[in-house]
């Protein structure tokens, strides 16, 4: 596959993407909470861990997202939340992809024993309970940090992307454009890097949507059942606090329900991107939008000479 070739499939890609309006809003969503996580340190304006207000108050001009039972400021909470959490999520799902990518595109392609070795260590990690497992390393780890617990995440979490990898690079692996790399001599690893990941960009980018949302969630769980440190800010950590804080039974919905509504919108802005996502990897997907709005056309100019007669 040459430059001018590769270089019209991602100009095509991506203008496959910003035409679908889900992928746009699911995208607009994404970046906030993207420019909260940056610009966190202007965007709070407290100390998110200083008690200087009263309790239990509900939003203000003061304090935009009401005060916790300790007299903290929600809003600061969430905003440096914002930043832990994208932070730990992002970089999970990316090392978890990658991780994902080394062991699945490398077995598909290679086969043999290589392929059966890495495989039965993909099975063993598919097979092992999620949440178990993270569960069982905490109580090994103390005083973990979300950062500690998204390096966990990322390593307990590559078998289902590297799955999905090894089947579409054995798919590839036999194609004439591979075969003939390989009787021009190019090395393993050059045309792996060259030839196959490029072909394969749009499940690599559905991986990573859906990496970091699972990425999210597990911090977030595992922050609420309070094994991580409790002193960091993330969603999670507001969560397990607003539980103990009593804020559901007081009523105290501004505490609970920011991280939580947060984390839903997360998730929200990557599904709508992966229906682009979708149509890209997909070619009968486009081909049905096509005939459906071709449809709707003619529809539209068969009641137009209705009428007009």
């Amino acid at each position: 596959m040459n430059n001018q070739t590769g270089k019209r499939r991602k100009s095509r890609n991506l203008g496959l993407f910003f035409r679908n309006p889900k992928a746009v809003v699911g995208l607009a969503i994404f970046s906030i909470f993207v420019l909260i996580s940056i610009f966190a340190g202007v965007i709070a304006p407290y100390n998110p861990q200083v008690s200087q207000f009263l309790p239990m108050q509900p939003p203000s001009m003061q304090n935009l997202l009401g005060t916790t039972s300790t007299g903290q400021d929600i809003f600061s909470q969430f905003v440096w939340g914002t930043q832990t959490t994208m932070i730990v999520g992002v970089g999970a799902g990316l090392l978890s992809t990658f991780i994902g990518i080394l062991v699945g595109v490398y077995a598909g392609y290679k086969g043999g024993w290589v392929d059966s070795v890495l495989n039965t260590i993909s099975n063993i990690f598919l097979v092992l309970p999620g949440l178990a497992l993270l569960i069982l390393i905490e109580s090994y780890v103390k005083n973990t940090t979300p950062f500690s617990n998204g390096l966990i995440i990322a390593v307990t979490g590559w078998a289902w992307g590297a799955r999905v990898f090894r089947a579409q690079a054995m798919s590839l692996a036999g194609r004439d454009f591979i075969i003939a790399a390989k009787l021009s001599g190019a090395s393993d690893m050059r045309i792996i890097f060259a030839e196959i990941l490029p072909n394969m960009m749009s499940i690599i980018a559905a991986n990573v949507m859906y990496a970091c949302l699972g990425a999210i969630l597990a911090e977030s769980g595992l922050a609420y059942l309070g094994l991580e440190n409790l002193s960091s800010s993330s969603w999670g950590t507001m969560l397990y606090w607003a539980q103990a804080g009593g804020a559901m039974l007081g009523g105290a919905w501004w505490w609970f329900i920011p991280p939580g509504l947060a984390i839903a919108l997360v998730g929200m802005s990557f599904a709508l991107m992966n229906f682009s996502i979708d149509q890209i990897t997909n070619p009968r997907l486009r081909v049905r939008k096509k005939k459906k709005a071709a449809g709707v056309r003619k529809v539209s100019s068969r009641e137009r000479e209705h009428a007009s007669a």
